[in-house]
């Protein structure tokens, strides 16, 4: 991870510009940690952000679609100066899932900043949203004013299980 890059996120320049970030990177390298603090880091500024995940947020979408109000969420959402997307990848989207998520980046595009956290590289993201041309679109509006945070390395939650564990005999556990 570049922690200078996180330090100067931290600033939230990126806000008032209306620029991206996407932290992207195998599970457990700290992706929402990072994500979370510079949301509380835009908290601290007075800037109003939002956090949920991709799940959350389409099923959010998908009840509020069906029940007349989604023009109303859809303007709450780009109302926040920051809104915070998590675990993009983990769900594979159904059609209209993905359109209406598309949407909400579609409608922040150049009037709002997005954080996105995901575990797949961006050739991959046509799986989750299941149409090569909407994730095009999708990528072109989230790129073309992005800082991408690149999380490598291990599982930090692995790395802590086999700590807590201690160590193994050659033999295997003990008897207790």
């Amino acid at each position: 991870m570049n922690k200078a890059l996180v330090m100067q996120l931290a600033r939230c320049e990126y806000v008032d510009h209306h620029e991206n970030i996407i932290a992207i990177g195998n599970s457990g390298t700290g992706k929402t940690h990072v994500a979370l603090g510079l949301g509380l880091s835009a908290c601290q500024r007075g800037l109003s952000v939002g956090f949920t995940t991709v799940a959350a947020l389409v099923n959010e979408l998908m009840e509020a679609r069906d029940e007349r109000r989604l023009l109303n969420l859809q303007r709450q959402l780009a109302r926040l100066r920051l809104l915070i997307i998590d675990e993009l990848g983990f769900v594979l989207l159904s059609t209209t899932g993905a359109e209406l998520l598309f949407e909400v980046f579609s409608q922040r595009y150049e009037r709002g900043s997005i954080l996105v956290t995901t575990n797949l590289p961006f050739d991959e993201w046509t799986q989750v949203f299941g149409s090569e041309r909407l994730t095009g679109a999708l990528l072109d509006r989230l790129t073309h004013h992005v800082h991408i945070l690149e999380m490598n390395g291990d599982s930090y939650r692995l790395k802590d299980s086999r700590q807590d564990a201690g160590p193994l005999s050659p033999d295997g556990p003990e008897d207790v």
